[in-house]
């Protein structure tokens, strides 16, 4: 999937049509202190074993893309949910 950087985006904090840049949201680092990961450092302790399988079958043919929008006039930024595709590119126009 090709992409323009910049696109024509209802802003809804300035309430018209802008033009957004386009950026793709990277995944940032796991939280030690989440309740998840303590869980899962709690489970994994001592000499058990591993307490989840591992992933079986086959890799999905798409990935889940997240993209944030920044206006250019106000730079408040909006995210929807995510869309998928295989690969992503984003050009110049």
């Amino acid at each position: 999937m090709k992409m323009p950087r910049v696109v024509m985006r209802y802003c809804p904090k300035c309430k018209t049509h802008n033009p957004h840049e386009v950026e793709r949201v990277k995944k940032k680092r796991a939280s030690e202190l989440k309740w998840g990961q303590r869980r899962f450092r709690k489970v994994t302790r001592g000499y058990g074993g591993f307490p989840r399988p591992k992933p079986e079958g086959r890799e999905k043919p798409t990935k889940r893309l997240n993209l944030r929008y920044r206006c250019q006039k106000c730079k408040k930024c909006t995210q929807p949910p995510s869309i998928r595709s295989k690969k992503f590119e984003l050009t110049e126009e």
